[in-house]
């Protein structure tokens, strides 16, 4: 009830607007307020498989092959969901179970994603 007059007079806290808001617009916004966790680690999810499908056009195009392909890969996802998590929505990791489970959270389901367009693209146009 607080909530709903606070929201009548015109003045809505910031949580309060935080937690209203879809996942996909918390998402963009930086420090947002994850109540629901399994939310915060499905971001963490689909934004981890967005970035290897464009790390898999990318490298499919560039040619680049080999173990070298592998490890830039690995450093570049790893390194953009640390950055997310930690720098623009400041989490307390352990609030998931630690470092370790945000940094595995749909890794190797992207990893599948990074191989299979990779693959695509670099036998599409050089083979």
């Amino acid at each position: 009830m607080l909530k709903n007059n606070s929201k009548r007079n015109g003045k809505v806290n910031s949580k309060d607007q935080r937690t209203d808001l879809s996942v996909y617009k918390r998402a963009l916004i930086s420090n947002s307020v994850w109540d629901d966790k399994d939310e915060f680690l499905d971001v963490i999810y689909w934004m981890r498989q967005v970035v290897a499908l464009f790390n898999g056009i990318a490298w499919g195009f560039i040619p680049v092959q080999g173990l070298l392909g592998l490890i830039l890969f690995l450093i570049i996802n790893c390194a953009v969901v640390f950055v997310y998590s930690s720098k623009f929505q400041q989490v307390d990791e352990e609030d998931y179970g630690g470092p370790l489970e945000i940094a595995k959270e749909g890794l190797f389901t992207a990893f599948a994603v990074f191989l299979v367009s990779w693959i695509t693209i670099f036998t599409s146009f050089y083979s």
